[in-house]
């Protein structure tokens, strides 16, 4: 018979209405956050057709896509979550930076961008709905195990 713990994990209501209203307050700043993410991804590309497509360059533009992967949800953008993972996926390894066509990798950079410009948040968007799809499988396509 299985011992019942005599401590009980218990959430204070309190304290999570507390995190709400500071997540709340700091929503303000989203936008702008997402926009230094956004100029990072950009730089990190532009260093890339500047410096070639190398180790260092393509690990940097592997790091910022990872940011804006986990970040685009956070701040209300979870289109730019997926656009960002289907980048990650197609150079999430060293052999895969230094094969994946800078075409594709240059798509992805430029869809991030537009999403934000154009405040397309989700899938739920028709145009997002349909970029997201041909990016997946423009990645499939070019990685069909990944």
């Amino acid at each position: 018979m299985p011992v019942e713990s005599s401590r009980r994990l218990q959430i204070d209501p309190e304290a999570i209405a507390r995190a709400e209203e500071a997540l709340a307050a700091m929503a303000v700043n989203f936008e702008e956050w997402l926009r230094v993410e956004i100029v990072r991804l950009h730089d990190a590309f532009q260093a890339i057709r500047g410096q070639g497509q190398n180790d260092a360059t393509m690990e940097a533009l592997y790091h910022r896509a990872h940011d804006l992967k986990g970040l685009g949800s956070t701040y209300g953008y979870p289109i730019i979550s997926q656009i960002a993972g289907t980048l990650c996926r197609l150079i999430d390894t060293v052999e895969k930076r230094r094969a994946a066509p800078l075409d594709l990798v240059e798509v992805h950079v430029e869809s991030i961008k537009a999403a934000a410009r154009n405040k397309i948040t989700s899938d739920e968007d028709a145009t997002g709905r349909a970029l997201v799809k041909a990016l997946e499988s423009k990645v499939r396509t070019f990685d069909p195990e990944g």
